[in-house]
């Protein structure tokens, strides 16, 4: 034990964020908005062609590049086939964005900076430590800085892909030129070989094997940071992976979770490839007439490919509609009011993005103006600590829902406990909980520090969907569980639940749903402010959009359901 006084190194590394964050704040801006636009053009151009088309072309690639094997262009054209039956096209060409980019940069940096490495051993010696660090810290800690300097959105994700994916191409690089032979290099100093020379024309192929194992490395790395960058709004599957793990959806989870399987195949195949030894290749290369006809096929590809993809960005080119940017939390009862919204205002001709963020990075990015808006506020208990921190910075719009409850449920089976002050042991001690980040779970974790009679009891993060998991199963078996709850949700339409009584009032009063704006956007875009202003409906209304849901609808589907059963409410929202 060391008798000394804790060292202070989160404050220090708090403020050294907080600093560059203010002081260079043009030059991450610079970054964001000008990655932003990057990012969009190049999604624009996968999405512009028309799916069919990629997929016999990728499919002919693949054909070209494995020579007599088959398994490979059968998995790429039934799998990319399986991927747009699902709806999940754009999902798939969003996430190739983030992947390409984030490898590309760390390709770009890699090498070099792999060589330098291998040429001077003091590099080596500094830069080793520094690419430990960047490989073993978690991938989670990456979001922190990424969120504070970049915002929400694909370009803090190829940030935080980036750190996490660098070190294999820099690794292998050096390794590959270390290992080539002193016999070949010394030859070519005798041919009187420039350093420039002797790098290009012999260490670096001879080390190519080597650099492209790094390389195949590094993209399988930023494929496998896609589900982490979708926290931070990065688009994708990855977004659907998240929502499913959310929301404890098995079917959903695992059809996303096969798309990044299927894009990973096929990057690691293609990629493969590019490390074929050149004996091999010349042993594979077709001889007679049709000795070109691989090269005759895929130019012929290639030219379809691009005339494809420029008449149908022609044929899609529309007007620019007045365009709207929600953020929300991943709750059942947020993500059923905000594609209500999102539905209505798109039948209304406006071009809606929606944008599922933890709740702290949600308050951040509505209190810097990276979003417009969001409809997700609980207040004055939940969000509490976010109004507290962000309040001055956000215009309110008034509650879009009134009357909404925290507090503990437990089944109505289990009749001897109707107050906190009742739980003596039950369901192990532990309280069923959500996000570590929520409200109502920072209002449990009190409520155990304040109940003598919960002494020894702890709160069992986890999130939503497990949560309600849980419950379904301790209902079906009929054994006591307490969760955190809240409403309206739709466990209290499919459960006979009850909240139980809180004498000390630590779980929150009544609270309030409640509209959120970046300042500005009332002068910005004042139809929309005035819609969000308007937007309002009742604890039934929004039950009903989360039972369909839960009950398997999309969240699309069970919005467009409600829009067209109440019209007259839909339309007072955009009356001006």
């Amino acid at each position: 034990m060391f008798a000394v006084a804790k060292i202070p190194l989160a404050g220090w590394v708090q403020s050294l964020v907080d600093w560059m964050t203010k002081n260079w704040a043009g030059f991450f801006n610079a970054i964001q908005t000008g990655g932003q636009h990057a990012m969009d053009a190049l999604t624009n151009v996968f999405t512009a062609v028309p799916p069919l088309l990629l997929i016999v072309a990728l499919t002919i690639y693949a054909i070209i590049v494995s020579g007599k094997k088959w398994g490979f262009p059968l998995i790429t054209f039934l799998g990319l086939l399986l991927l747009w039956n699902q709806g999940l096209w754009n999902d798939l060409m969003q996430t190739t964005t983030l992947v390409l980019v984030s490898s590309v940069i760390s390709i770009l940096i890699g090498i070099p900076l792999g060589i330098w490495m291998s040429k001077s051993d003091r590099v080596a010696k500094v830069v080793q430590p520094i690419l430990d660090f960047m490989q073993t810290m978690p991938g989670f800690v990456y979001l922190i800085p990424a969120v504070a300097f970049f915002g929400i959105g694909v370009v803090p994700g190829v940030f935080a892909s980036l750190i996490f994916s660098l070190p294999p191409t820099v690794r292998f690089t050096n390794l590959g030129i270390r290992q080539v032979p002193k016999e070949m290099e010394e030859a070519a100093d005798s041919y009187g070989s420039t350093p420039w020379q002797k790098l290009v024309k012999v260490e670096l192929p001879i080390s190519k094997p080597s650099i492209l194992a790094g390389v195949n490395q590094t993209i399988m790395l930023a494929l496998s940071m896609v589900v982490i960058a979708s926290m931070v709004g990065a688009p994708g599957l990855g977004q659907g992976v998240l929502s499913a793990l959310q929301h404890a959806d098995v079917g959903n989870g695992f059809v996303n979770g096969l798309g990044l399987v299927i894009l990973a195949i096929i990057i690691d195949r293609f990629t493969e490839y590019l490390n074929v030894d050149p004996i091999q290749k010349l042993a594979n290369k077709p001889t007679g007439r049709f000795k070109n006809w691989k090269k005759w096929i895929g130019w012929i590809t290639t030219i379809a490919l691009i005339g494809g993809t420029g008449f149908a960005a022609v044929q899609a080119h529309q007007k620019e509609q007045a365009s709207v940017n929600i953020v929300y939390v991943e709750w059942d009862s947020e993500v059923a009011s905000t594609n209500v919204l999102a539905e209505a205002m798109r039948d209304h001709g406006y071009n809606v993005k929606i944008t599922p963020l933890d709740n702290a990075v949600m308050w951040q990015s509505v209190a810097q103006g990276q979003a417009d808006a969001s409809i997700s506020a609980w207040l004055p208990n939940t969000h509490k600590a976010q109004y507290d921190k962000y309040h001055k910075q956000i215009d309110f719009l008034g509650a879009n829902l009134k009357g909404a409850r925290l507090g503990l449920v437990v089944p109505k089976y289990m009749k001897n406990v109707n107050s906190i002050t009742d739980l003596d042991g039950q369901a192990n001690k532990t309280i069923t909980g959500i996000e570590p980040g929520a409200g109502v779970t920072a209002a449990a974790e009190k409520t155990v520090k304040d109940y003598t009679n919960l002494n020894g009891w702890k709160v069992q993060t986890s999130s939503t969907g497990a949560m309600t998991t849980a419950l379904q199963k301790a209902y079906s078996a009929k054994k006591p569980i307490i969760i955190t709850g809240w409403s309206p949700h739709w466990m209290f339409q499919k459960y006979d639940l009850k909240y139980l009584k809180d004498p000390k009032g630590t779980m929150g009063s009544s609270e309030n749903i409640t509209t959120m704006a970046r300042k500005g956007l009332k002068q910005d875009k004042p139809d929309v402010y005035r819609v969000l202003k308007k937007f309002q409906w009742d604890k039934d209304d929004m039950e009903k959009v989360m039972l369909d849901i839960q009950a398997g609808k999309t969240p699309q589907q069970a919005a467009d359901k409600w829009i067209k059963e109440n019209p007259k409410k839909v339309d007072d929202w955009f009356a001006k």
